[in-house]
């Protein structure tokens, strides 16, 4: 206690310091639950971004496949063509 202070002032210094630990407490909580709501917010894109890359995978694998296939019909092709030896 506070020399001279008398319980009166103790009291109120007590009531303060709950009043400010109490403040800060909210403030601690409402900070969590921002930092919770940011950390789901990653975690949805973070879902989002997967598909779309799975998406994209499957894309790649599917035109790969189709330039092959153009590959071996220009190759068919190209063996067709008679080739012309110009008369000399």
């Amino acid at each position: 206690m506070a020399a001279g202070g008398g319980c009166g002032e103790s009291v109120d210094q007590c009531r303060a310091e709950v009043e400010r630990l109490t403040q800060e407490l909210a403030e601690a909580n409402r900070e969590k639950i921002r930092a919770a709501e940011c950390g789901l917010a990653i975690l949805e894109e973070n879902q989002v971004l997967k598909q779309k890359y799975a998406e994209l995978e499957t894309d790649q694998e599917t035109l790969r496949k189709e330039l092959e296939q153009l590959q071996e019909q220009f190759c068919l092709l190209w063996l067709r063509i008679p080739v012309q030896i110009p008369a000399g």
